[in-house]
């Protein structure tokens, strides 16, 4: 198992850094975590295009972590190859009613050419493919979740979220925690620092910890980062 590194930006704009997202790549599908704005121009520079995506991941619906799933859909009807193969959808509470209101906006985004299944999962597990995905409820939206992938390694995203004994449980000896760390030291409401992600690191022991969902106070921490953590960067690629 591979994780690419889509982004590891915030809906800040930034020259640096995409919105946050990511591409897990397993030994029979291709997973995308998130897909902020532009992340489908993304994926093209990395050799991959929406038809290689088999299960797209929803964290939460804020637009820098979803405005290019209707970039996403409209390409796998219009695309110079249109999409035939299943996409499978996995989001929290109002998944259905997201989907539907895009649909309302953008009709073209309607499947043509393949099936689309949506999996609304505040909390659950669900099998596919030789794969793994658990859903828990996170500390951000209503509609918050993380998710830990598993294919013999595991992976977690937490997605947006303050501390939540929720994220520990999901993140508990994970192989690699992808985990947002929005700030060095300033706390906001439903996000980390590096504090409150160290309580979540000590309580869940994940081998390792990408930081990542990081707003511009990153460009001027001058602190020391110590293992399990490692900075984020766009284009990253990590063996799980």
């Amino acid at each position: 198992m591979k994780v690419k590194i889509l982004g590891t930006g915030t809906c800040v704009p930034s020259l640096q850094r995409l919105a946050s997202s990511y591409l897990v790549m397993t030994k029979q599908s291709n997973i995308l975590v998130d897909v902020g704005p532009s992340v489908v121009r993304r994926l093209l520079e990395y050799s991959f295009t929406t038809r290689d995506i088999d299960v797209v991941i929803l964290t939460h619906f804020h637009v820098d972590h979803t405005a290019d799933l209707s970039t996403f859909l409209f390409a796998s009807n219009y695309d110079v190859v249109p999409r035939t193969k299943e996409l499978f959808v996995v989001g929290g509470k109002g998944l259905h009613d997201f989907y539907k209101n895009l649909l309302t906006v953008y009709p073209w985004l309607l499947p043509k050419t393949y099936e689309i299944s949506l999996y609304e999962m505040p909390e659950g597990i669900l099998r596919k493919n030789g794969l793994t995905i658990t859903t828990a409820p996170m500390e951000h939206n209503n509609e918050s979740i993380g998710a830990r992938i598993e294919e013999d390694k595991s992976v977690v995203f937490s997605g947006d979220t303050d501390y939540t004994q929720s994220l520990v449980e999901l993140a508990r000896e994970a192989n690699l925690l992808v985990a947002e760390c929005s700030f060095p030291e300033k706390k906001v409401n439903g996000h980390l620092n590096l504090v409150m992600l160290q309580k979540v690191v000590d309580q869940a022991k994940p081998m390792r910890v990408i930081l990542s969902h990081l707003y511009p106070e990153w460009d001027d921490f001058k602190g020391v980062l110590h293992s399990p953590f490692l900075l984020g960067e766009d284009g990253m690629e990590i063996e799980v």
